[in-house]
């Protein structure tokens, strides 16, 4: 066994950290999980690995890859309780975050409550130092200035600094050079300056995404030191690296400079997974459905992962280019109650991880939509969910009464209630966010992942109409599966002149593939070639927003081939274009892929003999619609390629629970995802089991 070697990818989340293994010599899987440590979630990490040594025979020695995703930026943002960051702009900045864009989240609530800004304003001090649009110097930066300003923040409690000078991104030597002196003289302090971060016009957001580093930033740095020290102890020679927001990944020393870029990582990582399972099945089209506790992320396939410079975490916009990833709807610890006019809802507060959906027996309460699961029948009495947790149906049925009680309904009518409610709040929201992007579900299969997706993910399908629900082999480690997927990457922009050309758009994409070639000789996996892809931001004249077009690939670099691909992509997505009016060309891109030698880690089961049917382990009732009906409860680990299911029907996995409704039946094709239709209804992109087992 010494001989073998190991890839381990690893998804750290609120609740659970999953772990994914392949044997990099026969290709097999394992996977599993292990309870997340939020107080130090390097913790979850040493004990998963310690697990897979005890428990497994897979020593740490043995990984020769290790890759991992984390939401403890994420969680340090969604939170606020990172450090407290000063900020350093030019003189007449100073309101910068107060400002924002001054967009109000609803315009149409009178009420609506002022975002309040992640560094507040007697933590920003000004700089006297100006630079032109041009990047040409109008006022000299004063270092001893500027250095006495950077004291004045860290002995009034700033613990980081963060440095936003007006028009880095075209001149980036006053931030440079103020950098490089605090870090000399404050060698303890994080700092971090926006030209290093992300050097695109917009003051506000560029200034924000700064803000966002330093507020992270040391916390980051800390974890990913202990993380390093912790697997050496355990015997782990791989170099570690880490997932992020745009897909990719890179090493974590890098990470710790910029850890901005991995806010996203874990659902972008589960987009990846997604790409990977619809890739080796042949399923080009998908929408990935990741429901948790809190939401539901979506993500797109088509062809590939579709990405978004217009992300938005919490109360605050991240223009840093990231998998493009939408949350909507209610998630398993969604809380349901009754408005003051007696009416049903569903969310937006959950009951989290602790005390969790009163079947839990943690104390929770409050009625959930688990709880409503648990209440029509999904669970079956005998099951043991992982960490060795018993699903208490009492206490759902309590909580359920709890609102069951004024509205004079029974638990078993409330927990159907909760269950229309939830997928209507989805469907309300899932429907416009299709239309925005241009694209008609019934061209898309709905693949279901995350602890709870499997099971409202058919309900949801027969809402909006989707060609067919796929839930892949491994939904609930899907995050930690995509992470091994997943190739170096890196974005580059580069803010160009008002009325660029040809030659200006050129030299800017060939000045960033430099950029890129030398990141990547910074990071230190093996790589077996390398690809950049080339896109504009580009938009109407006049107008505030941009459209990023790619290059089409093996097109000439030419002004005319871009127009073009802009105005069919405002076309697809607006429903009108004007190839007569102006176009502006206002930010060069360029992203460096260095790919990664692949490991197929999404293998093939056993199949079925002709005419077999899978024997369910046992027969229950189910509440479905609000009648109550036979279901047959399935192990998924007796079921082969070839089998086909018919509804209403629970399949059951260590890692989730698949509902599947009585107007739907599901086949497994050769790679183990289940496969389901309405009944009777052939998909808009009909395919073949047997297809794919040829």
């Amino acid at each position: 066994m010494s001989d073998k070697h190991y890839r381990l990818g690893i998804d750290i989340g609120g609740t659970f950290t999953d772990l994914f293994v392949v044997d990099e010599t026969t290709g097999e899987t394992l996977s599993f999980k292990t309870p997340s440590v939020p107080s130090d979630p390097a913790q979850a990490v040493r004990n998963g690995v310690r697990i897979l040594e005890e428990e497994h025979g897979i020593p740490a020695a043995q990984i020769g890859y290790f890759v991992h995703g984390t939401t403890l930026g994420l969680n340090t943002l969604l939170q606020r309780n990172g450090d407290r960051a000063g900020l350093l702009v030019t003189k007449g900045f100073r309101d910068v975050l107060e400002i924002g864009r001054l967009r109000l989240p609803d315009p149409t609530n009178y009420y609506v409550e002022r975002i309040k800004p992640l560094i507040a304003r007697h933590d920003v001090r000004e700089i006297d130092e100006r630079l032109g649009v041009d990047g040409r110097v109008i006022t000299p930066l004063d270092l001893d200035a500027a250095e006495a300003a950077a004291r004045d923040l860290l002995e009034a409690g700033a613990t980081t600094l963060a440095i936003v000078f007006l028009h880095s991104y075209r001149n980036p030597a006053h931030e440079a050079a103020l950098a490089a002196h605090l870090r000399k003289v404050f060698p303890s302090t994080y700092v971090c300056a926006s030209h290093e971060v992300w050097p695109q016009q917009r003051e506000y957001e560029r200034g924000l995404v700064t803000a966002i580093n330093a507020h992270i930033g040391d916390r980051m740095k800390h974890y990913y030191a202990r993380l390093h020290d912790d697997m050496a102890e355990a015997g782990l020679t791989a170099r570690l690296m880490t997932t992020k927001s745009n897909g990719g990944i890179m090493a974590a020393a890098s990470a710790a400079e910029a850890p901005v870029e991995t806010l996203l990582s874990g659902p972008a990582s589960g987009a990846m997974g997604a790409l990977m399972v619809g890739r080796s099945g042949g399923y080009d089209k998908l929408i990935g459905f990741d429901m948790g506790g809190t939401s539901v992320d979506v993500a797109i396939i088509d062809g590939d992962v579709l990405y978004s410079t217009e992300s938005r975490i919490g109360d605050f916009p991240l223009i840093m280019p990231a998998v493009d990833i939408s949350s909507i709807g209610a998630g398993g610890g969604s809380i349901a109650w009754l408005d003051a006019s007696g009416i049903l809802k569903v969310g937006p507060h959950s009951a989290g991880a602790m005390p969790g959906p009163a079947a839990y027996g943690h104390g929770g309460e409050k009625p959930t939509v688990t709880d409503a699961y648990v209440r029509i029948g999904l669970y079956a009495p005998d099951r043991v969910l992982g960490g060795g947790l018993r699903l208490d149906r009492a206490k759902a049925e309590a909580a359920l009464q709890t609102i069951g009680g004024p509205m004079g309904l029974s638990t078993a009518e409330v927990a159907q209630g909760i269950l229309d409610v939830t997928t209507a709040n989805m469907f309300a929201q899932f429907m416009p966010l299709m239309a925005r992007k241009g694209l008609d579900p019934r061209d898309f299969k709905l693949l279901a992942y995350g602890g709870a997706g499997a099971q409202h993910a058919f309900l949801l399908a027969r809402e909006v109409g989707v060609d067919a629900v796929l839930v892949p082999a491994s939904p609930g480690t899907l995050c930690a599966q995509g992470s091994l997927g997943a190739d170096l990457r890196q974005d580059f922009i580069r803010t160009l002149p008002a009325h660029a050309d040809a030659a200006a758009l050129t030299n800017a994409w060939d000045a960033l593939v430099a950029e890129g070639h030398a990141w990547l000789e910074t990071q230190p996996e093996r790589i077996t070639a390398v690809e950049q892809q080339r896109s504009a931001d580009m938009r109407y004249h006049g107008q505030s927003f941009d459209l990023t077009v790619p290059l089409p690939e093996g097109a000439a670099v030419s002004i005319d081939t871009l127009l073009t691909a802009f105005h069919a992509a405002y076309e697809r997505i607006y429903g009108f274009s004007d190839p007569d009016a102006l176009v502006e060309i206002t930010n060069a891109r360029v992203t460096v892929l260095g790919l990664i030698p692949r490991v197929d880690a999404v293998p093939r089961i056993a199949e079925a003999t002709p005419g077999d049917r899978p024997q369910p382990r046992l027969k229950a009732p189910l509440i479905e619609d609000g009648v109550e009906v036979d279901a047959a409860f399935y192990d998924r680990a007796t079921l082969k390629a070839g089998h086909v299911i018919d509804g209403p029907a629970v399949i059951e996995a260590p890692d989730t629970t698949i509902y599947l409704p009585g107007d739907f039946t599901a086949e497994v094709d050769a790679f183990g995802n289940l496969v389901g239709r309405l009944r009777g209804v052939t998909g808009a992109a009909e395919y073949s089991i047997a297809e794919a087992s040829a």
